[in-house]
Formats: C-alpha cells, sequence, structure tokens
C-alpha cells in the first residue's frame, strides 16, 4: 500500500524524494488498529516538518491517513513520509510544501533473535531528525554484515556510544538500566521505556561494554531485541532485564488511530 496525501502514488511523485532524499519519516507498528506511542510519532513528525521545512504538519491529517494503511484485526508497519516534491536541489531554501507519503509492509513476528554488532566511527546528520537519508545507515550495516555481524554500532571519535543505525541501544550494568548520553536519535520505544521503567542516563564508552551485564536495541518494529555481541564482547542470549522490559512494553496499551 502507497498513498501520497490519501491518493494512490504514482512513481513520477516520487522521483524528487528519490534523487534528493530529503525528507524524514516516522515507522510505527499498528497491532489490531492500535499504536504505542502514537502522540510521541504524531510529535516527532510536526517537529521535524518545522525543522526541515518550515512549517507546521496537521497531526489530525497525518493520523487520518495512517488510519486508511492500518487493518482493525492483525499487525503491520506503517512509515509515515514527509517531503516536499517540488524541492530544488539548488534552492532548497524554497521547499516549504510538505507531502504525506503512507506506505506499508507486514509486521514481523516478537520477539526477533538476538543481535550481534559491530562498532564503527560515526555520528549521524542532524541526529534529532529522522530523516530519509539512510545511506551512512546502511552502508555502515552492510559492512558490518559482509564482516560475520547483523548491524552497525555508532560510536564518536571518543568511542562514546551512541546508537544502531536504525535503533537505540540500552544496557544493563547489573543494578539498573543504562541509557546512552549521547547525541542520537531518540526512538519512540526508547521514551516509552523510559517511562515505564527506571533507568539512569550516563555516557558510555566502548572501553565499558565488558562490565555490562546485558545489553538490548529498540525501536517501534522489533519492540525490545537483545545484543548477543558487540565486537568482542559476548552478551547473554537471554536476561531476566530483557525479559522484562520485553514485558512492560508489550503491556503499554496502543492508542487508537
Amino acid at each position: 500500500m502507497a498513498e501520497l496525501n490519501g491518493e494512490p502514488v504514482e512513481p513520477d511523485q516520487l522521483q524528487n524524494l528519490a534523487l534528493t532524499n530529503y525528507g524524514h519519516f516516522t515507522s510505527m507498528r499498528v497491532d489490531d488498529g492500535r499504536v504505542r506511542g502514537l502522540s510521541l510519532h504524531l510529535d516527532r513528525l510536526r517537529r521535524d516538518c518545522r525543522t526541515l521545512f518550515g512549517t507546521d504538519l496537521d497531526p489530525q491529517r497525518v493520523r487520518e491517513l495512517t488510519r486508511r494503511a492500518a487493518p482493525a484485526a492483525g499487525s503491520i508497519t506503517v512509515r509515515v513520509s514527509v517531503f516536499d516534491p517540488r524541492l530544488d536541489l539548488g534552492h532548497p531554501s524554497a521547499a516549504n510544501d510538505p507531502h504525506v507519503l503512507v506506505t506499508s509492509r507486514p509486521a514481523g513476528t516478537l520477539p526477533l533473535p538476538p543481535l550481534r554488532v559491530r562498532s564503527t566511527t560515526y555520528v549521524r546528520d542532524v541526529p534529532s531528525v529522522k530523516s530519509v537519508g539512510l545511506f551512512a545507515s546502511l552502508h555502515h550495516r552492510r559492512q558490518a554484515q559482509l564482516s560475520g555481524f547483523d548491524d552497525a554500532l555508532f560510536a564518536d571519535q571518543d568511542q562514546i556510544v551512541s546508537e544502531g543505525g536504525t535503533w537505540n541501544i540500552g544496557f544493563f550494568d547489573g543494578s539498573q538500566v543504562i541509557w546512552p548520553d549521547a547525541d542520537c536519535l531518540v526512538g519512540v520505544t526508547m521514551e516509552l521505556l523510559k517511562s515505564a521503567h527506571a533507568h539512569d542516563t550516563r555516557t558510555i564508552r566502548l572501553s565499558d561494554l565488558p562490565g555490562m551485564r546485558a545489553a538490548f536495541a529498540t525501536n517501534a518494529a522489533i519492540g525490545v531485541r537483545a545484543i548477543r555481541a558487540i565486537d568482542g564482547t559476548e552478551l547473554p542470549q537471554s536476561h531476566a532485564i530483557i525479559d522484562a522490559l520485553r514485558k512492560e512494553y508489550m503491556e503499554i496499551e496502543g492508542d487508537l488511530l
């Protein structure tokens, strides 16, 4: 399913998005017509639209358009992308007419198997915006996979851990959940878990990883997913804290679209 402003999308309408890659999005898992953290997804879209296009986005209109893609029963992942199809590569400052593209795909069965990730030195461009420009994230993921890992974990020049390419990361040090204190794209699932479970936020360096008892990845599509290895540091494939976080997350009632 793909609709632009509520109408079937034509290939030429996506040309600008494909060629300029300037825009933002959010992805949400819809279970039986409900979305966990729906207001957070809508807030993100409004905030990023103001940042990239200098104009407001009507959250109720977005909600209506998203509802069209979501069945009343079953699970599906819906992506809402916002871009200006008339953006001029030479004059992006004139882009101020954002359109809403809604696409959907089947939702995966949760929970997903644990990840093995490789650290790489990278800091996301404008990390506060969920940009459609995924080149760097996919490049680092590809390089990690070619080296036998599942995905890439980002750290800066000082080896401060921030996030994965399309997910946030959290740790358990034996006494509490730790979220990295670093510039990153703050995910909706991460925000929901922060509200549901006591935690601390502090700087985590790659050198701190051997002292961690568990690690996990989060986003709306995967929920809470265990991380079983980071570089050469092995971590448990299952842990009571990951089970607890997963249970707390699944118990959060979704909002009706």
